[in-house]
């Protein structure tokens, strides 16, 4: 253990340990129990004393992964994309009709979801209705605005503004580069996309206004929105990036905040639910969870292994949960 690990307080001896013995890709929560992906075939699920059962889900690789709390989509290199409920059960919500690989998935509260295989991204409504849209170049990421049925398509160039029940022209926004993830941000007044190279790139969509969010020394992996969207926290760097979003020009003009600094990069973030707290996984294999008012931390699981490839809160912010790259996890009860 490192002397700056020895020096914060630690919650390291109140931590379960999952057996998921796999390579972890994503951690999402039904209900109380945590459900970790696993890059191949399976998902582990396992309940509060570390109990584990896994469900196959592919015939091979899982590509992308999204969860509502009720059921967790994933989409796989078999062309297929399927979801896991709270009971355990699998269903196939579509299959690719030239089993492309899926590459993305998004879903909406409304129980709409999107997905995307190449250049094309999929709707289906609550109700069933299945709309396309063709964007210019292979999808990099999708996302549902949180109000009414909107779909950003992260492409090459730019994001697309999609509303699948209107028959009026997506609406472009353009930044030269590869955009690979895209978040709205709760007020649903931001857009933001994680690039190919190492930066984000933002837009205050009542006037497309740009905002440049540069001088990371790798590529951002994992954006997590702070309780009540006042800040977008974001991994890669060897500090915990927030970018301040409280006002109305969001982080125009401002410098983010940088938390919990390691030798060792940050590589997932995830807020808390309601409280101005989050944590932050490494590298190295550390995960902390940090105050965001001052910076304080508490060490939840010490370093030495591979990086943190997964972490997330359950819905009521009282269980966190963590994967490794080689195959490590572990849950809290906070």
């Amino acid at each position: 253990m490192s002397s700056e690990q020895l020096a914060i307080a630690s919650l390291t001896d109140r931590v379960k340990s999952v057996a998921v013995r796999a390579p972890v890709s994503a951690v999402h929560f039904l209900g109380e129990r945590a459900a970790f992906v696993c890059a191949e075939e399976n998902v582990a699920i396992a309940d509060a004393t570390g109990e584990i059962s896994h469900v196959v889900m592919h015939g091979g690789a899982i590509l992308c992964t999204a969860s509502d709390d009720k059921r967790v989509v994933t989409g796989g290199d078999d062309g297929k994309l399927v979801a896991l409920n709270a009971k355990g059960e699998t269903s196939v919500l579509a299959t690719d009709a030239k089993r492309r690989w899926i590459d993305n998935v998004a879903l909406h509260s409304d129980g709409a979801f999107a997905w995307s295989a190449g250049k094309t991204a999929f709707v289906r409504s609550g109700k069933g209705e299945e709309k396309t849209f063709d964007a210019p170049s292979t999808v990099g990421g999708l996302a549902f605005a949180p109000k009414g049925l909107r779909v950003a398509v992260a492409h090459y160039n730019g994001v697309t503004l999609w509303f699948p029940n209107m028959a009026a022209k997506p609406e472009f926004l353009q930044w030269a580069g590869s955009h690979l993830a895209v978040t709205f941000s709760p007020d649903n007044k931001f857009l933001v996309t994680a690039m190919h190279e190492p930066a984000l790139h933002g837009w205050r969509l009542a006037d497309i206004r740009h905002m440049r969010m540069s001088g990371y020394p790798g590529r951002v992996r994992s954006m997590s929105w702070s309780a009540g969207g006042k800040g977008l926290a974001t991994s890669g760097a060897d500090s915990v990036i927030i970018w301040p979003f409280a006002s109305k020009d969001g982080p125009m003009g401002k410098e983010p905040a940088m938390l919990a600094p390691l030798q060792a990069r940050v590589s997932m973030v995830a807020c808390h639910p309601r409280q101005d707290i989050m944590a932050a996984g490494y590298s190295d294999g550390t995960v902390l969870i940090v105050r965001l008012e001052d910076g304080a931390e508490i060490l939840v699981r010490r370093n030495g292994s591979e990086p943190v490839s997964a972490l997330a809160w359950n819905a009521k912010g009282t269980l966190l949960a963590f994967g490794t790259e080689d195959g490590d996890a572990g849950m809290l009860e906070f």
